[in-house]
């Protein structure tokens, strides 16, 4: 059976028609094109997944799209302005917080959520890294994911964001 639903995605409006049973992850990605939302366990356990769904960071392969309905959503696609990488974006770069980068954009979007819930204040590093527990990265150490998000909340605070 096919829904209509009305989402806000990076900004731009789509009224679409989707599935009953389509997860918000499969709409993003075939129907929308969205490809930096991961398809990877589909049980909500790794973060590849991850967008902001009101703000808040969730797994998209655990929300179906007709409960998405009138909701505001932030893929990582959302964060570039044209072809310039947001300043998380960068300090990832800077920082060598990625490898394969498969996990990344699920990681970008719980940092940049941690940063902007704590209004790019002072964390610790046992903070951050249990404000991006739910992301598994096989191929780091996540130290050097930990230095990239405490850069990227240095500047956040110096007014290098948006």
């Amino acid at each position: 059976m096919k829904v209509s639903v009305h989402l806000k995605v990076n900004g731009q409006e789509h009224d679409i028609d989707v599935d009953s049973r389509s997860t918000l992850l499969e709409v993003l990605r075939e129907t929308l094109g969205l490809t930096s939302v991961h398809r990877s366990c589909e049980e909500g356990e790794c973060g590849a997944c991850t967008i902001l769904f009101n703000g808040e960071p969730v797994s998209s392969c655990l929300v179906l799209a007709a409960a998405a309905d009138g909701a505001e959503i932030l893929t990582t696609e959302g964060l570039k302005r044209g072809e310039t990488l947001h300043p998380l974006m960068e300090s990832f770069l800077e920082h060598h917080g990625l490898q394969c980068g498969f996990c990344t954009p699920g990681l970008l979007m719980t940092a940049y959520a941690l940063i902007e819930k704590t209004n790019g204040g002072q964390i610790t590093e046992t903070e951050i890294r249990k404000g991006i527990e739910g992301n598994i990265c096989r191929c780091t150490g996540y130290m050097n994911i930990v230095k990239a998000i405490q850069a990227a909340m240095e500047a956040r605070r110096a007014g290098n964001w948006w």
